[in-house]
């Protein structure tokens, strides 16, 4: 059950949670009380994901899945996932009204994706969407309810649509064999590799240059290794080489590094 969940991308997100709430002063209640929800939330993806491409990974001989090599049965991954979604959803509201809708609002766009999205020109929107609205997760449970500034906003967007596009390089083949036509099918291994890259160098550019203030040093180191990477990543063939979807993580992960040390400024004025 934890192979089927994508414990790597739910425990990724988790975290940053944790990191946002911490950064911004939650308090261990409530921010308790946030990571649990985005937990749910990102358990329940994670499960609805692998059994709703079963079909699809039993064509391609998706073998590392558990519901491939029948490890787990879809019955049980199923109901796996419809529990941890109606448990998000207290949680969800335990946090806050607002803050709760808004990572209600992430969830289902989270399962739009899996349930029909992803096989549309669209489906880089839930990435943007969901990845969009965590920092508000956080700082609408803060006393007051803020939002969180624009540029905080706008970079966790960018930063889930490059997501998207880096998550699907590896498999990009095997999608487009059983019918899966998102926007990174639809414009190539190549294309996608670029425009992945570039978003996240969005991302990093508005963490930098967002906040009021003078850039910090650490600010520009991480832009300049990120932009390092994005041009590591375009000057090797996705079809041929891993390179761009590593080099696109490497930039997420300075991304979200930049992310959560500018997070100390979420709920100031934006």
């Amino acid at each position: 059950m934890l192979g089927s969940c994508h414990p790597v991308p739910a425990a990724a997100v988790t975290l940053l949670a944790a990191a946002l709430a911490a950064a911004v002063g939650r308090g261990l209640p409530g921010a308790a009380v946030t990571v649990a929800a985005v937990a749910a939330g990102q358990l329940s993806v994670g499960w609805c994901n692998d059994r709703v491409d079963l079909r699809r990974d039993l064509a391609t001989g998706r073998r590392d899945k558990p519901l491939v090599s029948g490890a787990v049965r879809p019955a049980a991954v199923t109901a796996a996932a419809l529990t941890a979604l109606l448990l998000c959803v207290p949680l969800s509201l335990a946090g806050g009204r607002l803050a709760g809708c808004a990572h209600l609002c992430g969830v289902a766009a989270a399962w739009a994706y899996n349930l029909r999205l992803k096989s549309t020109a669209v489906s880089w929107l839930p990435y943007a969407l969901a990845f969009g609205l965590l920092p508000a997760v956080v700082t609408l449970g803060l006393p007051g309810a803020p939002w969180p500034p624009w540029w905080l906003t706008a970079a966790a967007a960018l930063l889930g649509a490059g997501a998207h596009f880096a998550n699907v390089l590896p498999d990009i083949d095997d999608d487009l064999a059983t019918g899966v036509s998102g926007l990174p099918h639809r414009i190539g291994s190549r294309g996608s590799a670029a425009v992945g890259g570039l978003l996240v160098l969005a991302s990093a550019a508005a963490l930098v240059a967002g906040p009021p203030g003078r850039v910090p040093p650490y600010g520009w180191g991480l832009f300049a290794a990120t932009a390092a990477a994005v041009l590591l990543g375009a000057a090797r063939s996705p079809r041929r080489s891993r390179t761009p979807f590593l080099a696109t993580m490497a930039v997420a992960g300075a991304d979200v590094v930049l992310l959560v040390v500018r997070g100390a400024d979420l709920a100031g004025p934006g």
